[in-house]
């Protein structure tokens, strides 16, 4: 068994936990991590405020291999993440030369502020990200990624330092759909997990139609494993009563 890598993503933002806006963000980044051997061990959102921001990725990249944050590197007053990680790490907060070239390159004279030119302060040391939409950077400092919260940008940011991280063996999923209550499904659902302890089992229900059921996700890194769980679980299906569907699915995170 190869070595397992985990991630943290570190959602920061007011206008999300006030429920302006919908993050779309942390499906990409979980479903792209797993296709990369590297397991979301946890999602946080967390509010623009310097200390709690700093203190969120100190306790997580220690514990993680990586750590992943978007929002708050725009040129307006609320956007301190840049500092906050500088703040984490002990670093000098500064004018990064080579990121406001990429800035004073892309804006019109005319158009260059000392707001724009913000997007440029970062920790010292750090390692840019490249923005092949807007021009201004993300950037790392050790094994902490610093994306912006626009869910088109950081997508493209994201894909272009992707080589960056080091994975494992990606984690494996089936779904199985059972048209039963999911109260008639828990208990045999339990003896099969207790069966396989190497297959993570979740029960997802759902209504639909005047029916009621559950989507049953099997997750493992072993897929001969999986496969020999999803069998079991088809057949405590149809000893149920329920005829299963089985959605097969090699990687990716499903919910």
């Amino acid at each position: 068994m190869s070595k397992r890598y985990t991630a943290c993503i570190l959602i920061i933002g007011n206008e999300v936990l006030s429920g302006r806006t919908q993050d779309a963000n942390l499906g990409f980044l979980a479903t792209s991590l797993n296709d990369l051997g590297i397991q979301v061990s946890e999602a946080r959102v967390i509010r623009d405020d310097r200390q709690i921001i700093a203190d969120a990725v100190n306790e997580t990249r220690r514990r993680d291999d990586y750590v992943l944050t978007t929002g708050g590197i725009g040129p307006t007053h609320d956007d301190i993440t840049s500092e906050s990680i500088a703040l984490a790490f002990g670093l000098p907060y500064v004018r990064n030369a080579e990121a406001e070239a990429i800035l004073r390159a892309y804006y019109k004279p005319e158009d260059i502020t000392e707001e724009r030119l913000s997007m440029a302060d970062m920790p010292e040391g750090a390692v840019l990200i490249d923005n092949p939409v807007s021009r201004a950077p993300g950037f790392q400092i050790e094994n902490v990624f610093v994306l912006p919260g626009v869910p088109r940008i950081m997508r493209d940011m994201f894909q272009g330092m992707a080589h960056r991280l080091t994975g494992g063996t990606p984690m494996l999923s089936r779904s199985i759909t059972a048209e039963l209550p999911e109260g008639e499904l828990a208990a045999p659902l339990g003896v099969l997990q207790n069966r396989f302890p190497d297959v993570e089992m979740g029960s997802y229900p759902f209504f639909q139609g005047g029916t009621l059921g559950a989507n049953l996700v099997l997750r493992s890194f072993d897929a001969a494993l999986l496969a020999e769980a999803a069998v079991a679980v088809a057949a405590m299906v149809r000893d149920l009563g329920g005829e299963p569907t089985d959605a097969e699915q090699d990687q990716g995170v499903l919910s």
